[in-house]
């Protein structure tokens, strides 16, 4: 096993069932017909851990490390970096096992997510202007105080932990043939894999991570090299860039890395667009709310770019979390219905204000569309001759939401035709 004893076993996710059975929720298992429409499935079966306790999966690892610590190591406490899911997580597991908890968080940690974590007991300390600096930082206050560092994936425990998704699923959904996790770290899907490997039949597991953090393929290509005496290594990003801030990670690390290797069969990219238009149909045929990470498989599904070929198969996709806030999943929606040719934003230039305004809502009501937007922009700064510089114009820009494209083109044309509207410039329409 790559020179590796101690990888996860499925005694071990079987005893982390156990141990924290009475702790987490069994979420539930969502088929949803629209999907596996959309897919060309048989059927896909969403596993809403975004309903899990503490909005995320982190809890199953989190308890199952935290409740393995002798007296001593409870004692001394625990401490860890993140700035997200994993926080809660060891938060929770922490207060319910009455272990001081220790959460380093970086400059760059949203108000709301320091709060929650600090609703569920833990010290929140703020260092570092991001994460690998708030991470150095947890390490050398572990060596200095004796606290008990919870890595947040490259830990044995962790993966057990997460891995009790996968027995989940084989229980809720038996006939599944492929399921779709996101990957990041690495933790959830080396935990999932290996329950999942001991199924009464093969299951296909994919690995889905985003463009802009997409470093794992690469080192399951690597390791696939390794075994073909090619030499092998983890393949590490300098950077990383994307809405799906829960598997933002630049690499994977020795355990998932090793892991992943013998469990995982291959791993997909999806765009951040393709993302959000997940988090936007998630939103309205599944009514769930979830974050990109917790998105990113069923983007994977819905789009044939990946090549999965899931034509006729039974998916089970992993929604990993909802811990998103109200203004982002906003933004997330409105870019999915852009994406999905139901949202359109245009600049107009009225004749009167707010007269005209008036004309506009009545418009766009007629038209059995929606006005989701409408305010005043800075006037151009031209030559002073064009519809929108003119001081009697009044430039605004407007956000319509429609049933698809030709329905949206019909509505900006009735605006159009309206004496008071000089001008359209809509540089995104159709």
């Amino acid at each position: 096993m790559n020179g590796f004893d101690d990888l996860v076993t499925l005694a071990d996710v079987e005893d982390a069932r156990a141990r924290i059975d009475d702790i987490v929720h069994r979420t539930p298992l969502d088929t949803s017909r629209t999907f596996a429409e959309l897919s060309g499935a048989a059927s896909v079966g969403l596993k809403l851990e975004n309903v899990q306790r503490t909005g995320s999966f982190k809890i199953r690892g989190a308890y199952n490390k935290l409740a393995q610590l002798d007296v001593q190591e409870r004692e001394a406490g625990v401490i860890s970096a993140s700035a997200g899911n994993h926080a809660q997580g060891v938060a929770l597991a922490g207060r319910l096992l009455d272990i001081e908890t220790t959460i380093v968080v970086p400059e760059v940690t949203p108000a709301a997510k320091i709060e929650a974590t600090r609703g569920y007991g833990a010290e929140v300390v703020v260092e570092g202007d991001i994460y690998e600096r708030a991470y150095e930082f947890a390490l050398d206050r572990a060596d200095e105080t004796g606290e008990t560092f919870v890595h947040p994936f490259d830990d044995e425990a962790i993966i057990a932990g997460q891995g009790t998704i996968g027995l989940e699923l084989r229980d809720q959904y038996p006939e599944m043939e492929t399921v779709l996790v996101a990957i990041g770290g690495g933790g959830l899907i080396s935990g999932v894999g290996t329950a999942l490997d001991a199924a009464e039949h093969d299951v296909r597991v994919i690995g889905v991570q985003p463009e802009g953090a997409a470093h794992a393929k690469r080192t399951l290509e690597a390791a696939a090299d390794a075994r073909n005496g090619e030499g092998a290594g983890i393949h590490e990003l300098a950077d990383v860039d994307t809405v799906a801030e829960g598997i933002a990670d630049t690499r994977m690390l020795e355990t998932t890395a090793a892991t992943a290797r013998e469990v995982v069969d291959d791993v997909v990219t999806v765009t951040d667009r393709e993302i959000a238009t997940a988090v936007t149909l998630l939103a309205e045929r599944a009514k769930t709310v979830a974050e990109g990470a917790g998105a990113a498989p069923l983007a994977a599904a819905l789009t044939d770019e990946t090549g999965l070929a899931l034509k006729d198969e039974h998916v089970g996709v992993i929604i990993s979390g909802g811990n998103v806030n109200l203004t982002e999943h906003a933004e997330l929606t409105r870019t999915g219905l852009h994406e999905l040719g139901r949202y359109v934003e245009a600049r107009l230039a009225l004749d009167g204000w707010p007269t005209t305004v008036g004309d506009i809502v009545e418009t766009v009501e007629a038209e059995g569309a929606e006005l989701d937007a409408l305010e005043r922009v800075r006037r151009g700064t031209g030559t002073g001759t064009g519809p929108v510089d003119r001081p009697n114009r009044v430039p605004v820009m407007i956000g319509l939401e429609g049933s698809g494209p030709e329905h949206l083109d019909g509505v900006l044309s009735a605006l159009a035709e309206l004496d008071a509207v000089s001008v359209i410039e809509c540089p995104r329409c159709n």
